[in-house]
């Protein structure tokens, strides 16, 4: 069953600015996570495989390329760490682009944030509002996210309408 996500993501040169203003709201801290995510080429959507630390999984996701907050499908699959996967991920479909990062991953209630330090792109924060089973609804995801854009008092002008790996090619 495919996630529903409300999802912002920022470009921000305050990136430890916004973490501190963020910790005042008592967030649960997942962890600081080195992830390498690989894109491979598909005919439509994205597919990517990220390896990290605290976070593998295999994305395929369904998103448009504007700014500010936006809704994301997404069909996640959580696996063990596993050579042979991107082997033939890589060897059937290619490699479409590879984002290295540094991300620090925190939560409240549903939402999930990322504080994010890309090579060769810069820092930014995502905020992604989570519905995993139907219960929360749009419009309240999407309240969620318009809630932290103000606190972290995001401009216009800082969002971002691409993935990083877009960015990158």
């Amino acid at each position: 069953m495919p996630i529903l996500n409300i999802e912002f993501k920022a470009a921000t040169k305050r990136l430890n600015e916004l973490e501190t203003l963020l910790k005042q709201y008592n967030p649960v801290f997942i962890g600081e996570d080195h992830q390498v995510d690989t894109y491979f080429n598909v005919n439509k959507n994205r597919l990517k495989l990220r390896e990290g630390n605290i976070e593998n999984a295999l994305i395929h996701y369904e998103r448009e390329n504007t700014a500010g907050s936006k809704s994301s499908h997404v069909l996640l699959y959580q696996h063990q760490p596993d050579k042979t996967l991107k082997e033939i991920l890589i060897k059937t479909l290619g490699i479409k682009a590879v984002v290295d990062k540094k991300r620090k991953i925190y939560f409240i209630s549903n939402v999930k944030f990322h504080f994010d330090t890309v090579a060769g792109l810069g820092t930014f924060v995502e905020v992604e509002a989570i519905d995993k089973d139907g219960t929360i609804g749009r419009d309240k995801l999407q309240a969620q996210c318009d809630e932290y854009a103000a606190l972290f008092n995001i401009e216009a002008a800082d969002f971002c309408s691409h993935s990083y790996s877009d960015m990158i090619m």
